[in-house]
């Protein structure tokens, strides 16, 4: 059952299309009014809103627990940042809804903020572009709700997300045969069964959410993307708290042990962002954690 009180977006099927959009605060702006004016007028029904910490900051009303995306270097290579002060996810049955809500946000949000960064996602079949099944790991039911939204308290049923897009190279991909592709993602891709004889270094076992000592369970809405010859997924992932990604990644990255994730083999992150996503009260952005 959905929470009333999150936003639907959070928690609602993939859509057939979406838009993960950056936004920036311009220089010498006071945004608080921008805002105001945006919780009043953004209609959860659109997609799903976040709020960055240097916003929060900026209206003197930080958020616990959020912080932002700092970029890092590791075995893997760079794990890089794009952080934003507001980041949107529209969805929407068609390109057209997408771009009529693109236009009314940006006559919303023109006078203080700009668009830093925009991709266009869509569903392929429930997959990655890899052909492989994404998010097969994703907590159901009562559980789903726990992993993705903040529990009882000033910021309950408000939720953190991470947005960090992976560019794939499919040449570098095709290159191994479908024997060795299943290896590196510890699945076959044709049954989806987990490989119990997989390297260490499968993004299964990367990546296993059980495994992390407190349980790193998020609940994934992750989309593809393929733009100017170049493609990759939009990874989206909320959770009640950030703690669980930041441990996923550092294993993943080969902090933790030096075991990098063979995902790196083929796919690299090439933007990051924090954000915390407000809660919903009769219908509309619930901002009093703002002040606002």
């Amino acid at each position: 059952m959905l929470s009333p009180s999150a936003q639907p977006a959070i928690l609602s099927p993939l859509p057939p299309c979406g838009r993960s959009l950056v936004f920036q605060r311009r220089s010498g702006v006071d945004s608080r009014t921008a805002v105001s004016q945006l919780a009043r007028s953004f209609d959860v029904a659109w997609g799903a809103l976040g709020i960055g910490a240097a916003l929060a900051v900026s209206l003197d009303r930080p958020i616990k627990g959020l912080r932002p995306f700092l970029a890092v270097d590791t075995p893997a290579g760079l794990i890089p940042s794009n952080q934003g002060d507001l980041w949107i996810f529209l969805r929407g049955p068609d390109r057209a809804t997408i771009f009529d809500r693109s236009a009314q946000l940006g006559a919303i949000l023109e006078h203080a903020f700009f668009l830093a960064d925009s991709i266009d996602t869509f569903s392929y079949r429930g997959r990655d572009l890899t052909g492989y099944i994404d998010g097969t790991e994703n907590p159901k039911g009562k559980k789903r709700n726990a992993a993705a939204l903040v529990g009882p308290g000033a910021l309950a049923a408000s939720s953190f997300v991470v947005v960090q897009r992976w560019a794939h190279d499919f040449a570098a991909f095709n290159r191994h045969t479908p024997a060795e592709r299943d290896d590196m993602i510890g699945r076959r891709k044709e049954t989806n069964e987990e490989l119990s004889e997989a390297p260490a270094s499968a993004h299964v076992k990367r990546s296993a959410q059980e495994s992390f000592d407190p349980e790193a369970f998020m609940y994934r809405r992750s989309m593809p993307w393929s733009e100017g010859g170049a493609h990759g997924l939009e990874f989206i992932a909320y959770g009640r708290s950030l703690d669980a990604f930041d441990q996923i990644m550092r294993r993943m990255s080969g902090q933790e042990d030096g075991i990098v994730d063979a995902l790196f083999t083929f796919s690299k992150p090439i933007t990051g962002g924090y954000y915390w996503c407000p809660p919903v009260n009769g219908g509309r952005l619930d901002l009093a954690a703002l002040g606002l």
